[in-house]
């Protein structure tokens, strides 16, 4: 069994850094003081052909696995930008993965070469206040309408909807208490985000702040038929698709975020002198760090065998909840360390340790908070009564 990334990967890992570097550590700073997208980013890996890696060659993408996909988003969260840069391009390569596999030919020749080549941006419009992680209880409601529907409802968490011109929105099309199970009567829409009838609300928040994130009101939004994903009411069961992937994607951004602070930490602790000595000379340095590097080994590995089964076509679901459980735990504690490695200085803007903490913690509580998880792992894998 070989462990080892194969050439094209490594190369893909390689060029990623290569394209990553110009935008350092000022950039970010920079973007996230200021609140802006990181718009010539994303430029970046667009005209670099990255958006389009896990897309089919037909309409401009790589048509590569969630793999390789994983490799790249390590990568970019390996950068300076950490989960800024990560999440500045996340949604293009999970989020049209519905389109890919359920969306009609006419959907996808209007839709993937733009996503594709940058020209259009899209957010992702499932999360609602009052649902939460219980996705079969949101209340988005889109009614029959002259040629298509209207939707009223509000989403929440949903991130670049201020750059975004799509959004990919799920509604309920029949009411829950019609339906004979909780996850039918659902559908989802691939369509404009109409600021004539969408009002977008940034939230303030913590981290991350050079990408939005934000509310989302919708008074009757117009949605053409066309632009329906697949047969109405079947919306839940085409978005579980795209699930696991984020899943595997999110677990190598944050140990991608891990392995950046761990650097860091490292560095500094060969070079930061306390009575006469390097203070990574001490134990009580070098073995939370050692652990670290462990951690995230570790997760990286559960992360590759999760993405290898989803690619080839076999059940991952396990694997690729503990894949993002064990990133986002191993990526916060690097992250953690490395501020605690910089002591008051690891408090400081300038060594961006704190920015790389800060930004660590959304892996850990999206898109599946760690609970949840242990939930379903002691259900599926252990066979213990469901508890939720």
């Amino acid at each position: 069994m070989d462990f080892r990334l194969s050439e094209e990967q490594q190369a893909i890992h390689d060029e990623i850094g290569r394209l990553c570097a110009p935008f350092d550590d000022d950039y970010w700073l920079e973007h996230d003081r200021s609140k802006t997208f990181p718009h010539d980013f994303h430029r970046a890996m667009a005209d670099g052909g990255w958006l389009g890696i896990a897309m089919p060659e037909a309409y401009g993408g790589a048509a590569l696995g969630v793999t390789e996909a994983a490799v790249m988003m390590q990568a970019v969260a390996r950068s300076a930008g950490a989960m800024s840069a990560a999440s500045a391009i996340h949604i293009n390569i999970f989020g049209p993965h519905p389109i890919v596999v359920f969306g009609s030919e006419e959907q996808k020749e209007r839709w993937l070469p733009g996503l594709i080549r940058g020209e259009l941006k899209c957010c992702f419009g499932v999360t609602e206040p009052d649902a939460g992680l219980n996705t079969t209880a949101i209340t988005t409601r889109a009614t029959r309408s002259d040629g298509g529907y209207r939707v009223h409802g509000k989403k929440v968490w949903t991130s670049t909807a201020q750059e975004a011109d799509k959004i990919m929105l799920l509604t309920r099309t029949t009411p829950r208490e019609e339906c004979a199970r909780p996850t039918e009567g659902m559908s989802l829409f691939f369509t404009d985000l109409d600021r004539e009838h969408c009002q977008v609300r940034t939230i303030d928040k913590m981290g991350r702040a050079a990408v939005d994130s934000c509310e989302v009101f919708i008074d009757g939004l117009p949605v053409p038929d066309a632009d329906r994903i697949g047969e109405e009411g079947r919306g839940f069961e085409y978005l579980l698709h795209s699930l696991n992937p984020e899943r595997i994607l999110i677990a190598a951004e944050a140990i991608g975020i891990g392995r950046n602070a761990l650097e860091r930490a490292r560095r500094y602790a060969r070079e930061r002198v306390v009575f006469d000595r390097p203070i990574g000379q001490n134990q009580a340095i070098q073995h939370p760090l050692a652990q670290s590097w462990m951690e995230l080994e570790a997760a990286w590995l559960m992360t590759l065998k999760a993405a290898s089964l989803y690619d080839a076509g076999q059940p991952c679901g396990l694997e690729a909840n503990a894949a993002k459980y064990l990133g986002g735990e191993a990526g916060f504690e690097a992250c953690t360390r490395a501020v605690m490695t910089h002591g008051g200085m690891g408090y400081a803007s300038e060594f961006h340790v704190e920015r790389l903490l800060r930004e660590v913690l959304i892996t850990r509580l999206a898109p599946i908070s760690p609970q949840l998880i242990l939930c379903y792992i002691a259900e599926r894998a252990l066979d213990l009564p469901k508890s939720y």
